[in-house]
C-alpha cells in the first residue's frame, strides 16, 4: 500500500504518534465530535471514540476507500451498521478492564466493609460494628471475557470462590474458575454477580424478572458492561423484595437515566456515571501500542488484534 490516509478522532498527540509510523501516513485530525462520520471520501482507516454522537449517524455514507476501524471502545453497538459493515473493525477489547476490575473490588469491599459508613466521630458514637467478609464469599460472573479474567485474577487472592458463564465454548478452564452452563446457575449461588458481558440482539434484556427470581437471596448486582443488559424495572422490584441486597451500577438504560427514574435514589443502589473505565492514562497507552500493531498487521496483509466478529457482535 502506498502511503495510508488515516483519520484520527482521538486527539492530536494520537495523531503525531501515527505520523511517526515508519509508513508515514497521511493523518487526518477530526474532532467534530456532533459529526463524525463527516469523513473524507479517501479515508482508508478511521481510528474513533464512541462518540454518543454516532447514534444520530445518517442511515448511509459511502465511503468506498474505508478498509479499517479501530475503536477505542470495546463495544460497537452505538456504531452505524454502515461503518460496522464490509471492513475490518478492530476494538478495544481490554484496555480498561484492570480499572473496571478494581471498581468491581471497590465495591464489593463496601457492600462487605463499609468503613465509612462505620466510622466513629466522637465518644458517644464509639461502640460496636458489624463488617462482612469477601473470604470464602462467591463471585459470580456473568460474561467472561477480559473484564472478567481481570475481576477474577483480582478476586482469588481474597480467597473468594468465582463461578464464570460465558457464551462462547471454554477452550480451556482457567485455574480457579468454576464454569457454569448458564446464568441461572450462576445467580443461584453467587453472594456477588458481575455483569461483564457485550450488548448483542441476543443479550439484552438478559437479566430479566425471570433471571433474578433466581438469585441466591441477599445477592449483590454489579454491571460494568451496558445498562441494557438489565431491566431495570425488575431490578428494582427485586431489591424492594429483598431478593437482593445491592446493586452497584455503573451503566443504566437510557443512560443517564430519565430526570424522574427512581433509580436516582434508591436507597439499595449505588449509581456512577459510567465512569468505572477511568484511572490513570495506562489505557491509552495500551490503545496506542495495539493501534500500532494493528497499522502494522494491516499494511502487511497479516493478522490483526481483537478483530469483531459482527455476527457474535463483538
Amino acid at each position: 500500500m502506498t502511503q495510508p490516509v488515516i483519520v484520527n478522532q482521538i486527539d492530536p498527540e494520537f495523531g503525531q504518534t501515527l505520523r511517526a509510523h515508519p509508513s508515514l501516513p497521511r493523518v487526518i485530525d477530526h474532532f467534530d465530535r456532533e459529526q463524525p462520520w463527516d469523513l473524507p471520501e479517501d479515508a482508508q482507516a478511521l481510528v474513533t471514540r464512541a462518540f454518543r454522537s454516532w447514534l444520530k449517524a445518517p442511515e448511509v455514507v459511502n465511503l468506498p476507500a474505508l478498509k479499517w476501524v479501530q475503536t477505542f471502545s470495546a463495544g460497537i453497538e452505538i456504531y452505524p451498521d454502515w461503518l460496522m459493515q464490509g471492513r475490518v473493525i478492530t476494538n478495544g477489547r481490554g484496555l480498561t478492564a484492570p480499572q473496571i476490575a478494581e471498581y468491581v473490588m471497590a465495591a464489593m469491599l463496601l457492600v462487605e466493609k463499609d468503613i465509612y459508613g462505620a466510622r466513629t466521630t466522637s465518644l458517644d458514637d464509639w461502640g460496636t460494628r458489624v463488617f462482612g467478609t469477601l473470604e470464602g464469599k462467591t463471585l459470580g460472573l456473568i460474561g467472561y471475557g477480559a473484564i472478567g479474567e481481570a475481576v477474577a485474577k483480582r478476586a482469588r487472592p481474597f480467597d473468594m470462590e468465582v463461578l464464570a458463564c460465558r457464551r462462547g465454548p471454554w477452550r480451556e478452564v482457567p485455574e480457579g474458575i468454576t464454569p457454569c452452563a448458564t446464568p441461572e446457575a450462576v445467580m443461584a449461588t453467587s453472594d456477588h454477580v458481575v455483569i461483564a458481558m457485550p450488548l448483542t440482539p441476543e443479550t439484552e434484556g438478559l437479566v430479566n424478572a425471570a433471571l433474578l427470581a433466581q438469585a441466591k437471596p441477599g445477592l449483590h448486582l454489579i454491571n460494568v458492561a451496558r445498562g441494557a443488559l438489565v431491566d431495570q424495572g425488575a431490578l428494582l422490584q427485586a431489591l424492594d423484595d429483598g431478593r437482593l441486597s445491592k446493586a452497584t451500577l455503573d451503566v443504566t438504560h437510557p443512560e443517564p437515566p430519565s430526570e424522574d427514574d427512581p433509580i436516582w435514589r434508591h436507597p439499595k443502589v449505588l449509581l456512577t456515571p459510567h465512569e468505572s473505565y477511568k484511572g490513570g492514562l495506562s489505557e491509552r497507552a495500551r490503545f496506542e501500542q495495539k493501534t500500532l500493531r494493528n497499522l502494522d498487521a494491516w499494511l502487511a496483509g497479516r493478522p490483526m488484534t481483537d478483530v469483531v466478529d459482527l455476527t457474535r457482535g463483538y
